[in-house]
């Protein structure tokens, strides 16, 4: 990835097109990461259309803050969680709201964040660093069905059960520390019919990210929530990647 003002966010012609982003307004983008759907947002709104930009990780939001700056005053972003989107508004009502759901590729790219199971680094993956349970403590401190509950429930892995007890195997010869440790385990208990293409640890990464951060937890509420919000006409457009994210968009 190039610098972040040359980030292209995905699917940003088809985001502008559903929120119907018009010139003047108030926007919200409640999950901002690197700014990409921000910066599109705000020169379709200009002269004087206004971007509310939230995010838990404060890391990705720094450089959001750089990313925009250019805009000046028409921008505001403060750390918190799309949850919290009626409050940070404070009153106000929005023309249109954006959550693209899950993981940035910014945070995923840094092996210190703990994300990827591609380069070595910290069982970390939490948005927000400044405080939380790691996965590395959930994978060391557990037990053997509580792990497989969480594979299972949030990675949708059929071997959830043979992972979890590979797991418990190997912490008690020694703590898990890393996430190329923790991808060699699951690879050793998965199936050999599993061990070509999707690599077999994706599904427990990720079930491990979704439960370190809880990004299941009142998303339907959060997102009538934030509908509750808008101005008349005004629309709520959500990204969602996976099937987990999708059933619970479409509940709403």
């Amino acid at each position: 990835m190039g610098s972040d003002d040359a980030h292209v966010p995905v699917l940003l012609a088809e985001t502008l097109e559903l929120l119907a982003v018009r010139p003047g307004g108030l926007w919200v983008d409640g999950t901002v990461g690197l700014g990409g759907h921000a910066a599109a947002i705000l020169r379709a709104s200009a002269p004087d259309g206004r971007l509310l930009g939230l995010d838990r990780d404060g890391e990705t939001l720094a450089r959001a803050r750089s990313a925009l700056a250019s805009f000046g005053e028409r921008v505001q972003l403060e750390a918190a969680d799309f949850r919290e989107i009626p409050e940070r508004l404070g009153g106000e009502r929005a023309d249109g709201i954006l959550l693209d759901l899950g993981l940035s590729s910014a945070q995923l790219d840094d092996p210190a964040r703990g994300f990827s199971f591609q380069a070595e680094g910290p069982l970390d993956m939490r948005f927000d660093r400044r405080s939380g349970m790691t996965a590395g403590e959930l994978v060391n401190r557990l037990d053997e069905k509580a792990l497989a509950d969480i594979i299972h429930g949030y990675g949708e892995e059929p071997a959830a059960r043979r992972i979890a007890r590979a797991i418990v195997r190997a912490r008690e010869r020694a703590r898990i520390l890393t996430t190329t440790e923790l991808a060699a385990i699951v690879r050793g208990a998965a199936p050999r019919s599993r061990r070509r293409g999707l690599h077999p640890a994706t599904r427990t990464f990720q079930a491990l990210r979704i439960r370190v951060n809880r990004e299941l937890e009142g998303l339907g509420p959060a997102i009538e929530r934030a509908a509750a919000c808008l101005r008349p006409g005004g629309r709520v457009t959500v990204i969602a990647f996976h099937s987990l994210e999708d059933r619970a968009v479409k509940d709403v």
